[in-house]
């Protein structure tokens, strides 16, 4: 793994979200993407190297929507990059952890994601992010 490639935030209204982050950050939103297959609409901030990703339910059977129903707003998950995502999948594979799919499926920012399950990682919810 390379660096942390952004910490994803859940929250109920991706306006509000944006502009609240905007003027802790001293940065505007850059990027607002759908990504139907996980049922998220997400927007993209940065200041420096970091990036945050705020996401809202688009859905109500979505994974954020379930998130923030059972915990609230905040901290939904922290991103690591790396340069193969599928060495990467086999190496956490063969060390124990449970992976949330087998492939690594079609993510918001141009990126291959693949999520490690919480329970395996000792609570966190960890994403893979590849570029695509």
């Amino acid at each position: 793994m390379n660096k942390i490639e952004h910490i994803g935030i859940a929250v109920t209204n991706l306006k509000a979200a944006g502009n609240l982050y905007e003027k802790l950050l001293n940065t505007t939103v850059y990027k607002i993407e759908d990504v139907a297959s996980e049922g998220v609409k997400t927007a993209f901030l940065q200041t420096g190297p970091n990036k945050i990703e705020l996401l809202e339910a688009s859905n109500p059977d979505s994974p954020i929507a379930k998130f923030i129903a059972k915990k609230g707003e905040g901290i939904h998950h922290i991103a690591f990059e790396v340069d193969d995502i599928i060495a990467e999948m086999a190496r956490l594979k063969n060390e124990g952890f449970v992976l949330l799919s087998d492939e690594p499926k079609k993510g918001a920012d141009n990126k291959l994601v693949c999520f490690v399950h919480p329970k395996s990682a000792g609570g966190v919810l960890v994403e893979l992010v590849q570029e695509s």
